[in-house]
């Protein structure tokens, strides 16, 4: 038996250390029916010597510092990133009502814009965000469980898809399966998003849609609620609707007016947060505003500029919703690692002293027996 631990114990749930018993190093016993009979097992049996456990324990620690340190690290960019994800709000959803009032004016005035014009859908693109890197919890088997559903939804109604995937993750995933047809994968370049990233991705949906390739364009992406919850949602890209809100396939609002900061401090040498409200105004655009330009200008030149700021904000808020995935996870990890070394420890300790009291017995035994003779 060597001494390394398998990371799986400590992303699992602590287990109870008096449930757990430890024998010495025996050659396991081959019962088919060990596992049929009984689920879930009441312990987990560790057989393991004094050298085996004490090489375990040095295993759990390396460990444990690993876990912490990567924590850490999350904390530190979470901050940043949850910064970036709650002043960026405000920008994008007042830019998505000046552009559905000038929309508004526009089909009011019968002119035509196309990425305005809602055609029949038969094919929609899926611009679905992951994440580069694992260890991060359930936050790629969410986001990529709400495309599953998203793509055999519009199957079942006779709508083809395609998507666009953006993440190490997503890119391995998809790349996998036959049924599901792939436009392109992009991989994140840089530790933040940048409007740089976000072009590219715009780009590419940008032309899908103008030769109507695809009929309706959808985000797929995490949305940041904080710092121990996220959730996945689906985002209208284009084209335009007629409301001033983003809202989802059933028609919910995804938008937060009101957002919680959470800062990192230390309290008694350990990491700690604190939470703040940072209410957010919902903009309201005044009906008396007179336009100089023609609409379709104005639309031209901001077209880009809402397809860059959309996208930039998907991929913000799927950063910092890994970010604090990841944090939790390594959170409860290090927590794991501290229960199985404590649990390891008395384990060791009970098996060195049942040695040192066999070997003083036998100590005694003996001169007991030269004694008599």
């Amino acid at each position: 038996m060597t001494g390394s631990i398998s990371t799986s114990w400590l992303l699992s749930s602590p287990s109870n250390s008096k449930s757990i018993s430890f024998l010495p190093t025996t050659k396991p016993r081959r019962n088919p029916d060990r596992f049929s009979s009984r689920s879930p097992l009441p312990s987990i049996k560790i057989r393991a010597g004094i050298r085996e456990l004490r090489e375990r324990i040095d295993t759990v620690k390396n460990t444990q510092k690993i876990t912490e340190a990567m924590k850490l690290v999350a904390a530190a960019r979470v901050r940043r990133a949850q910064e970036a994800v709650i002043n960026c709000r405000p920008f994008t959803e007042t830019l998505v009502g000046i552009l559905h009032s000038i929309n508004q004016c526009a089909q009011l005035e019968d002119i035509d814009f196309p990425l305005s014009n809602v055609r029949p859908v038969k094919r929609v693109a899926l611009v679905v965000v992951t994440g580069d890197k694992g260890l991060c919890g359930g936050f790629n088997n969410a986001v990529i469980k709400k495309a599953n559903s998203r793509v055999d939804e519009l199957k079942k109604r006779g709508v083809d898809c395609v998507v666009v995937s953006v993440g190490k993750k997503g890119n391995a995933y998809f790349s996998r399966r036959d049924d599901v047809e792939v436009d392109k994968c992009i991989e994140g370049g840089g530790v933040y998003p940048t409007a740089k990233e976000a072009q590219v991705i715009a780009d590419d949906v940008f032309s899908l849609f103008v030769s109507e390739e695809v009929d309706k364009v959808e985000l797929v992406y995490t949305k940041f609620v904080s710092l121990v919850k996220s959730d996945p949602v689906i985002h209208t890209l284009l084209p335009l609707s007629m409301k001033g809100e983003s809202c989802d396939v059933n028609g919910e609002c995804v938008d937060a007016m009101e957002d919680e900061m959470f800062r990192l401090t230390s309290k008694d040498g350990k990491l700690a947060v604190e939470r703040t409200k940072a209410e957010v105004e919902k903009p309201e655009i005044s009906p008396l505003m007179q336009f100089e330009q023609d609409p379709v200008q104005i639309l031209d030149a901001m077209m880009p500029l809402y397809l860059n700021s959309q996208i930039l904000r998907a991929l913000q808020e799927s950063l910092a919703s890994e970010l604090a995935s990841r944090m939790s996870a390594m959170s409860n990890a290090t927590d794991n690692a501290v229960e199985l070394k404590k649990s390891l420890t008395v384990a060791y300790n009970r098996q060195r002293q049942a040695k040192i009291t066999g070997e003083l017995l036998e100590i005694v035994a003996g001169a007991e027996a030269l004694r008599g003779s």
